[in-house]
C-alpha cells in the first residue's frame, strides 16, 4: 500500500512539473523592439541570443539593424523600446537629453583596418596606416552612414588632422558593415571595420572575403557596446517592462558567459568580450 501511495505521489508530482514546464514554455508576453547596429546582426549574435531570451523571459526580441546614429534616432522618436549601440559619447548624449533611461555597458570587441597586405605592412600604428592611405592615395571605403564605425573613423581622421577627401580613391558606401566590406573587397580597398563582422565574413565560404588585417591592437580601437531603455516618461507607449528585463538578462552572469563563448568554436576566438558592470 505504501509503495502504491509513493508511486502515485511520484506520478502526480511528475505530471505537475510537466504541466508547469509546459505553461512556462508556452507563455509568451509579447514583443520587445530593438534598434541596434549592423554588427550585432551581421555577426549572428542576436540570432543566437533571441531564442534564449524568449525561452527565459517569454519576450520575443525583434530588431532593426542600422547604423548607431539611425538607431539612436529611432529611440529619440520613440519607435523602439530599447537600443543596443556602440558610440559612447552619442549614447551618453541620448540619455542626457532625456531619450534614454540609463546606459549599461554590455560587451566590446575592437576595430581593425583591413585591406590588401601591400603596400601597408601589418602594424598597430593607426596614425601611420591612415597617413599612408592619405599620402599614397590608396583606395579606402568608408561606411559614411553615421554608424558607430563611421563615427570612429571620422574621429580618427579628425584627431590626426587628416582630410580623407583629398584622396580621390576615398569613397563612401552609405551602407552597413557587411555591404561595406564586400565593396572594399571588390575594390581591393582598405576599410575600418569591427573585428566580429570581419571574422564572420572571412570564414563564410559564400563570401570568400580576401581582405587581410593590416592594423590592429591600438588602444584607441576599442569598440564598446552599450544598451539603453527608451525613456517611458517621454514615450509612455514603449515596452519598458520588456526593456528592463532584457537589460537584466543580457547583463546577467549566465548570458555574459554565453556572449564570451560566442564564436570561439567556429572562429577560434570570441567575437565579443562581455563586460557588464565594468567598462574599459
Amino acid at each position: 500500500m505504501k509503495k502504491r501511495a509513493a508511486l502515485l505521489l511520484s506520478i502526480l508530482m511528475g505530471l505537475s512539473a510537466a504541466g508547469v514546464c509546459s505553461v512556462q514554455a508556452a507563455e509568451e508576453k509579447g514583443e520587445l523592439m530593438m534598434a541596434t547596429t549592423t554588427s550585432t546582426a551581421d555577426t549572428g549574435l542576436l540570432d543566437y541570443l533571441a531564442p534564449l531570451f524568449l525561452e527565459d523571459t517569454g519576450w520575443e526580441l525583434k530588431w532593426d539593424a542600422v547604423g548607431t546614429g539611425e538607431a539612436l534616432k529611432m529611440g529619440e522618436n520613440g519607435d523602439v523600446d530599447i537600443v543596443l549601440v556602440h558610440a559612447k559619447a552619442s549614447e551618453e548624449e541620448f540619455v542626457a537629453n532625456g531619450y534614454g533611461v540609463e546606459r549599461f555597458p554590455v560587451m566590446y570587441n575592437d576595430f581593425i583596418i583591413v585591406g590588401p597586405e601591400e603596400p601597408i605592412a601589418h602594424t598597430d600604428d593607426v596614425e601611420a596606416a591612415f597617413k599612408q592611405i592619405t599620402d599614397d592615395k590608396l583606395p579606402f571605403v568608408s561606411r559614411g552612414d553615421d554608424s558607430g564605425t563611421d563615427k570612429k573613423e571620422k574621429k580618427i581622421w579628425s584627431t590626426l588632422e587628416l582630410d580623407p577627401t583629398v584622396n580621390e580613391n576615398y569613397v563612401e558606401s552609405g551602407q552597413g558593415m557587411g555591404a561595406t566590406l564586400t565593396m572594399a573587397d571588390e575594390k581591393q580597398a582598405y576599410c575600418l571595420t569591427d573585428r566580429g563582422t570581419y571574422l564572420k565574413m572571412k570564414k563564410d565560404a559564400d563570401i570568400a572575403l580576401e581582405l587581410e588585417i593590416v592594423c590592429e591592437g591600438a588602444k584607441d580601437l576599442l569598440n564598446q557596446y552599450g544598451v539603453i531603455a527608451v525613456n517611458p516618461e517621454k514615450y509612455p507607449e514603449v515596452n519598458n517592462e520588456a526593456a528592463n528585463e532584457f537589460i537584466e538578462w543580457i547583463c546577467s552572469e549566465d548570458v555574459q558567459k554565453l556572449i564570451g563563448e560566442y564564436g570561439v568554436e567556429e572562429y577560434g576566438q570570441a567575437l565579443f568580450t562581455p563586460n557588464a558592470g565594468t567598462e574599459n
